[in-house]
């Protein structure tokens, strides 16, 4: 048994109070490894943000448990090293079993996301339930989800999304213990968020999807006032990385996300959690594609990934600032 508090890791409970109080939302930046962490770690010692560091299970059979446990304890020194200890949460994103939370809580995890979304709502509560319990005995934090989200990222796909229904929120949450909940209001997973169909196209000719159902927010901040809530799928699929992407030799096409207004308005109320996955992606797999086309002789690995790093932490520097407001929050 490993303890998150012996690696300088917190858990979400006390980060989450304050981004409510102050309006603004706690990144959550997937990493799966050294270049995404140091980008994560750079932009949020820089813009003074605390920081989830985000594990898929995919993340975890790619990289390690163990490998991605002693990142996120080198994340801390490394903080500390570039000048401050902005407070660093590692958690388990989209968790399908109590095996897995378990497993995750045993090797240092500071928080845990157990998504029971996709079972009758009675097996959902129970599943969550169980992983609460064990959780809470090591002051770990877990997030539950009611609700379905389309699109694919990682093993979580849905081809259709199920808005998350307010008069469930307080059952669900009383009954299970947890410590925030993921809905549903019309983000979704991937680079392909919507399809074309689905959205009006600008004077510019880019695609913009529907609004995001804030009505659906509004109820369930009503119902249960003072909750944390969390919003997944809430990349914003910045249009250059796709226009670099495709320059040399991608093909995104009709690749569409949620327009950051519409993020900053969802972390000033109680969403406390923006995950942010597919930015990363892009921005990274941008800069690696332009390297290669400019550079086609290029051979080391530090030459095109190193500034695709620089391109994410730019990126989520941004972010921090412009789009969750959690930018000079680390030490409130």
């Amino acid at each position: 048994m490993v303890s998150y508090k012996d690696l300088g890791l917190v858990n979400t409970r006390d980060i989450f109070a304050k981004a409510m109080k102050g309006k603004y939302a706690i990144p959550a930046y997937n990493f799966n490894n050294m270049e995404q962490m140091q980008a994560i770690i750079q932009a949020c010692v820089e813009t003074k943000s605390p920081v989830i560091l985000q594990v898929s299970k995919g993340a975890r059979d790619y990289a390690n448990i163990n490998i991605l446990r002693n990142m996120a304890r080198g994340a801390t020194q490394y903080a500390h090293e570039l000048g401050c200890d902005i407070p660093i949460v590692l958690h388990l994103d989209h968790g399908d079993s109590f095996q897995t939370a378990k497993d995750c809580i045993d090797n240092g995890f500071s928080s845990v996301m157990i998504d029971g979304s996709h079972l009758p709502y009675e097996e959902n509560i129970a599943l969550t339930k169980q992983v609460v319990e064990y959780a809470h005995q090591f002051d770990v934090t877990v997030e539950g989800e009611l609700g379905v989200l389309a699109g694919i990222e990682d093993e979580v796909s849905s081809a259709v999304s199920h808005y998350t229904r307010p008069e469930e929120v307080e059952d669900f949450s009383s009954r299970t213990g947890v410590d925030s909940l993921a809905i549903s209001i019309g983000t979704s997973h991937g680079a392909y968020k919507f399809t074309p169909d689905q959205c009006t196209r600008n004077a510019e000719g880019i695609l913009v999807p529907p609004p995001l159902r804030f009505d659906i927010l509004e109820e369930i901040e009503k119902r249960i006032p003072g909750f944390p809530i969390v919003l997944h799928g809430a990349s914003s699929v910045p249009q250059e990385y796709v226009k670099i992407i495709n320059q040399f030799g991608g093909k995104l096409t009709d690749s569409v996300g949620i327009p950051e207004e519409q993020l900053r308005k969802a972390a000033a109320s109680a969403v406390c959690k923006i995950n942010i996955d597919s930015d990363g992606r892009l921005a990274m797999t941008a800069m690696i594609r332009k390297v290669f086309a400019e550079k086609p002789a290029e051979f080391d690995p530090r030459k095109y990934l190193g500034p695709a790093r620089d391109e994410l932490k730019k990126m989520y520097m941004r972010k921090n600032i412009e789009v969750l407001g959690s930018a000079g929050h680390a030490l409130d």
